[in-house]
């Protein structure tokens, strides 16, 4: 059988081929001679599967796209503090290359806008790196983010640098600030350079997935940059990556994302799945027309509006029921799904309204796919309380979803593999003890 996602892009971008509006980059002569009939679709998932349609494998160089990215390497390599204090985090509601900086600091409002990349260019890699060993290190780091060894369009790069004077102006603006502390002229080159790395959208959603996936390249395997950087990168995605249609954006689509004015655009929904398009045609605020139609189509048809209301709290608790008679019964609550503090909380309820007199209790982790810390610690307090009540806690975690199980002062939890092992061991201790 014949996987259906591919058709289903197959489909979508036969919906969105016929609008032709936009135009292409023409303020950078190599952009103005891209084929504006280009277009494709890629989904990657946490697993590393790869779904495409279209020209998938076409490359063009990376432009803004590549801002998410190296801002995720300069809050990696340098820490949070010293990048926060020289690029902040609030929505321009302006176009990408305009300059705006905060008036009584010079600090770039976002590292989306162009300011705000210059100076995150800036940021990349070790302090007191060079100009060029600070574009190995952003190279570098792009490619570990796509899974595979890119490189720089130097035609374009050539292009870009000759028409550079808004850039040029911004970085000298930046350096009379005090926010660059080296040569406006090499920080430019080499974020230039930086936007001219060639990929295809099959890379874009490689990248795109690595960030839902909380950093680790699905393919590699890699750790790219630590998770808490990922949720700032995300954060700053979803309310500054569409630039002055941010606000549009965030309400129709809902996936943090970012374009590039060659005609790539990606979404990184976490835990879930990166996205990917190509199509050259761009609309007034510098973002591709078809991509922006594929990406409303598929939030909408998909479900995947970050903001789309979750299953409620009480359908983590699947069960809840003995097993066996008198007073050797086994308590079973069966949970299921991902548990995060409300489900976690449900489950606490659970505990308390039912009140199990079994001696033995069960917790079966068998069809829970995730726990986070707070839930952890939830289920583990309520294993301890449950010890200090005198009862015996078992808790069924085949796949050790539950890391360090120690639920604490005076607390004990027994770790098996599936309920009948319990149910085994109770049975045991039923005939040792009538033997006795």
């Amino acid at each position: 059988m014949r996987s259906v996602i591919p058709d289903y892009l197959t489909e979508a971008l036969d919906d969105v081929r016929p609008d032709t509006s936009g135009e292409r980059a023409g303020y950078i002569p190599e952009l103005a001679t891209a084929d504006p009939e280009r277009l494709g679709a890629v989904f990657a998932t946490l697993e590393g599967a790869v779904y495409g349609a279209g020209d998938i494998d076409t490359e063009f160089t990376i432009q803004s796209i590549s801002k998410p990215f190296t801002y995720a390497l300069a809050l990696a390599d340098r820490g949070f503090a010293p990048v926060l204090a020289k690029v902040g985090v609030e929505p321009s509601g302006e176009a990408f290359n305009e300059i705006s900086l905060e008036p009584s600091t010079g600090r770039p409002l976002n590292p989306m806008i162009n300011a705000g990349a210059i100076t995150t260019h800036s940021l990349a890699g070790v302090e007191g790196l060079a100009p060029d060993q600070r574009v190995e290190r952003v190279v570098d780091g792009l490619s570990a983010f796509a899974g595979r060894r890119l490189s720089i369009d130097e035609a374009v790069c050539a292009s870009e640098m000759e028409h550079a004077h808004r850039n040029l102006a911004i970085a000298y603006m930046l350096r009379s600030h005090g926010i660059l502390t080296e040569d406006p002229r090499a920080v430019v080159d080499g974020y230039v350079r930086q936007c001219s790395v060639l990929v295809t959208a099959r890379d874009l959603a490689m990248m795109a997935v690595t960030l839902a996936n909380r950093g680790v390249n699905p393919l590699s395997g890699v750790q790219v940059v630590p998770a808490p950087v990922v949720r700032q990168v995300l954060s700053v995605m979803a309310t500054c990556g569409m630039y002055d249609a941010a606000g549009d954006w965030a309400t129709q689509v809902g996936i943090p994302a970012k374009s590039g004015v060659a005609g790539g655009l990606i979404g990184a929904l976490p835990g879930q799945i990166g996205i990917a398009t190509f199509s050259p045609r761009l609309d007034p605020h510098g973002n591709s027309v078809r991509g922006v139609s594929l990406f409303e189509r598929f939030s909408s048809d998909m479900g995947l509006h970050v903001m789309e209301v979750p299953p409620s709290a009480p359908s983590v608790v699947r069960s809840n029921h003995a097993l066996g008679d008198g007073a050797h019964a086994v308590r079973v609550i069966q949970l299921q799904g991902g548990i995060r503090f409300a489900g976690a909380e449900r489950i606490v309820r659970e505990v308390l309204d039912s009140a199990p007199s079994e001696q033995t209790v069960v917790l079966d982790l068998t069809m829970v796919y995730s726990v986070d810390d707070v839930a952890r610690r939830m289920l583990l307090e309520v294993a301890r309380r449950l010890t200090l009540d005198g009862q015996d806690v078992f808790l069924v975690d085949p796949e050790s979803i539950v890391p360090d199980p120690d639920p604490g002062d005076g607390g004990r939890v027994t770790v098996v593999k599936d309920v009948q092992t319990v149910l085994d061991g109770v049975g045991a201790a039923d005939a040792r003890a009538q033997r006795a």
